[in-house]
């Protein structure tokens, strides 16, 4: 009779974890992006607006992989390598604060993380911006990524 009572026990608990483990993949986060408060951001990025936060949180949070996009905006010219140079300073880590202003900066920022987030490729994603915003201005010297 004890063993039994465990076989029901058993069952009633794979149940229960079954239960729970479905109920983690329904989950209204799956494709979300994961990314750090901001409260270490200085006051020019506290004050922007909400999208500008999003892009420097997650080229704080997300540095290699902005590496691998272009930016469109002609900051070129100012020594910026990729996208990733917008937000971030490359010599020190410090905050770039171009792409607190420049709105190509920013949404190059967002579609690279909402395509990221849909499970795109690196390659999709960077012939996705080139089609997008090529148009607006000369490219970064960024090297097309090979994953």
């Amino acid at each position: 009779m004890n063993i039994h009572r465990l076989i029901i026990r058993l069952l009633a608990l794979s149940v229960v974890l079954a239960f729970g483990l479905f109920i983690s993949g329904c989950s209204s986060d799956k494709g979300k992006t994961q990314m750090s408060d901001g409260s270490d951001m200085p006051d020019f990025v506290k004050d922007a607006p909400v999208r500008v936060k999003e892009a420097y949180q997650y080229a704080m949070d997300h540095p290699d992989e902005l590496a691998k996009y272009p930016c469109y905006c002609g900051c070129g010219n100012m020594g910026h390598q990729s996208n990733l140079s917008c937000f971030i300073k490359p010599e020190n880590f410090g905050y770039e604060s171009h792409a607190a202003g420049c709105g190509i900066c920013v949404d190059i920022a967002q579609d690279v993380m909402r395509l990221k987030g849909e499970g795109q490729s690196s390659p999709q994603i960077r012939h996705y911006i080139d089609a997008k915003y090529s148009a607006f201005g000369p490219s970064t010297d960024t090297p097309f990524p090979t994953e």
